[in-house]
């Protein structure tokens, strides 16, 4: 099956400019020492050690030799001190040595610390700013997209661009070092070894840039990778993937895309390693030039066997501490690049949860929809159009009409899972929007068709309809006893503390009846909660028994304002207000009574479904 990829990678505006890129660098490394301060400053010790330390052994390595060399040519008398020296300086190196080992086993413990603290640390900033996010932005494919890149990889680059900063700096203390030595055997010998790393450099980083824009191009499918595997992989679908014979097509899809972006991958990666592969041959003409050079020093007598050591192992150390930089530069790019991914999806604007009132001027005014109109981003038609509703404390509301004519999106208008574009939705006389947004939530308890199913204990599934009384027993007990889940409850395991769902160990599924009383019983976890809203969450039982549940519904609410969306007409004219809305609009409202009196679309359907059931 055939997937269709989405046009090349355009160019990217953050690899544009290199310098500016680095912008996140001081983010990163502030990141990582509010994270953890010792181990930074431990980090930050034993980086400046592990770069002295490497120069400090090749000077000691010198002076052993030209040691060893004076020791042969020492009389009687003076070879027992030669031969003395000779022993220190080895025991010194060995010293230096262990030191090195030390500082390295020192860095790799610091780094493997700080990155399960810092990917912790990540996750949670990423998973906190997803909180405070609207649905809206949930439901936008390019916004996902952020989200999906940030998630993939930047919760490892901040400790990736920490580690390679303080590889620079360790690489450039010993540079330095090196460079002390070095400069004594010839100023040029310092500038050869710089200019010697630079072309790979600059191909490095072109690559980097290129590899960070197709990975910014390809998010859309590689999501699509992740949602082909769930489908494949999890209990949810297997049903209708084993069924419908779904699994070779799915998985022929899910080839394609891999093969799409390995091609992709591909052509980079040999691009990448054939010009590396011939700059870095520059640099090793400038090795071997510079041993050409140093050897024929030696032979003329100008340094000594044992300097002539030392500036060959500097030379190639000092080469090898170039390279380093050079790739941690790159490194640092490369990271600062997908840090843009981080970054760019923890500024998201939101609006603050905090801001606004508790109460409205009029507690007795109850809900009204004043001209409300809304259009689902990108959507060519709205889903509401001009509606004008109002609902008095007490009343109990049913919402009529075919499936996408807007009644789900009018309760999440109501929640403020989204914004109207037009009119104005008023609680309590005050606009929704000036409504502190827990203080607005806390009066509505709401069921929706799609509720969730957690994979938690049965109690827990309950205790998430008030967050606040998640753990109180005495609370899971009295809603599922009026969400008529507590026989359900009586006949499990071990009760209240069972595990439900079957992705962990002695869970125990649940049929969809028995999941839509346990939803249910979370709309009478809010307490304090006034406005009662359900969304055709007993689709799954048969007409009598959600006629029974809405009949226990209604007693529960008696004094609450209650919404219900049903499609069985015997449930609907239960409500005091019905509202029939067709393609946005409200075209009808009124008591059942009333709506069969006009003779119009509600009369017609409830007649329709009547003569169903005879």
């Amino acid at each position: 099956m055939a997937y269709r990829t989405p046009p090349g990678p355009p160019p990217d505006a953050t690899t544009r400019g290199f310098l500016g890129v680095f912008r996140y660098s001081r983010r990163a490394m502030e990141l990582v020492w509010s994270t953890n301060r010792r181990l930074t400053v431990a980090l930050a010790v034993l980086t400046l050690l592990a770069g002295i330390l490497p120069a400090a052994m090749a000077w000691v390595g010198a002076l052993i030799i030209d040691a060893v060399i004076a020791a042969t040519k020492a009389t009687q008398d003076t070879g027992i001190v030669s031969m003395t020296r000779v022993f220190t300086l080895v025991a010194l190196e060995a010293v230096i040595v262990a030191a090195i080992t030390g500082a390295q086993r020192g860095i790799s413990l610091c780094q493997a610390l700080l990155r399960a603290q810092l990917g912790q640390r990540v996750n949670v900033m990423i998973l906190e700013k997803a909180r405070t996010l609207e649905l809206a932005q949930f439901e936008d494919s390019e916004f996902y997209d952020k989200l999906t890149r940030a998630r993939r990889e930047a919760s490892s680059r901040p400790l990736s661009l920490v580690k390679r900063t303080f590889g620079l700096v360790q690489n450039l203390v010993s540079l330095v070092s090196y460079g002390v030595l070095l400069v004594q055997f010839s100023p040029w010998a310092v500038v050869v070894l710089l200019l010697a790393g630079l072309p790979a450099f600059f191909a490095e980083t072109k690559y980097s840039g290129e590899a960070f824009r197709l990975f910014r191009w390809r998010s859309p499918e590689t999501r699509m990778r992740m949602y082909l595997e769930n489908v494949l992989a999890r209990d949810y679908n297997v049903k209708e993937v084993k069924l419908f014979g779904l699994g070779p097509l799915l998985l022929d899809r899910y080839r394609d895309i891999f093969h799409r972006l390995y091609q992709a991958d591909r052509s980079l990666a040999i691009r990448r390693d054939a010009w590396g592969f011939v700059l870095g041959l520059i640099g090793t003409l400038a090795l071997y030039g510079a041993y050409a050079w140093i050897a024929v020093a030696a032979v003329v007598s100008r340094i000594t066997l044992g300097q002539m050591t030392m500036y060959l192992m500097l030379f190639r150390q000092g080469q090898s501490a170039v390279s380093a930089i050079l790739a941690a530069i790159g490194g640092m790019y490369e990271d600062n690049l997908y840090l843009s991914t981080l970054y760019e999806f923890l500024e998201t604007p939101v609006a603050a949860s905090d801001a606004g009132q508790v109460k409205g001027p009029l507690p007795d005014d109850g809900i009204r929809f004043e001209g409300v109109s809304f259009t689902y981003p990108g959507a060519s038609q709205p889903a509401l159009i001009d509606v004008d509703l109002h609902i008095q404390p007490g009343e109990s509301l049913a919402l009529v009409g075919e499936n996408g004519s807007g009644k789900t999106t009018l309760i999440k208008l109501l929640t403020r899972l989204y914004r109207p574009k037009q009119g104005h939705i008023l609680l309590d006389g005050m606009d929704l929007n000036d409504w502190q947004e827990n203080a607005l939530r806390q009066r509505i308890g709401v069921i929706f068709q799609d509720f969730s199913r957690y994979q938690f204990l049965v109690g827990e599934n309950i205790g998430v309809g008030d967050v606040r009384h998640f753990d109180d027993e005495k609370r899971w007990r009295e809603a599922a006893a009026k969400g008529m889940a507590d026989t359900i409850v009586e006949g499990l395991p071990l009760g209240y503390d069972t595990q439900l769902g079957k992705w962990f160990k002695n869970g125990h599924e649940l049929s969809g009846g028995q999941w839509q009383k346990i939803a249910l019983s979370r709309a009478f976890m809010r307490a304090e909660a006034d406005i009662l809203v359900l969304d055709e969450p007993t689709a799954s039982m048969d007409a009598a028994a959600e006629a029974t549940i809405f009949e226990h519904f209604r007693k529960h609410t008696q004094k609450r304002i209650a919404i219900l969306i049903s499609h069985r007409f015997s449930t609907v004219r239960m409500a005091s207000q019905i509202v029939v809305i067709e393609n946005g609009r409200i075209i009808e409202r009124g008591s059942h009574e009333d709506l069969m009196k006009l003779d119009g679309h509600y009369a017609r359907l409830f007649s329709l479904q009547a003569a169903g059931y005879k």
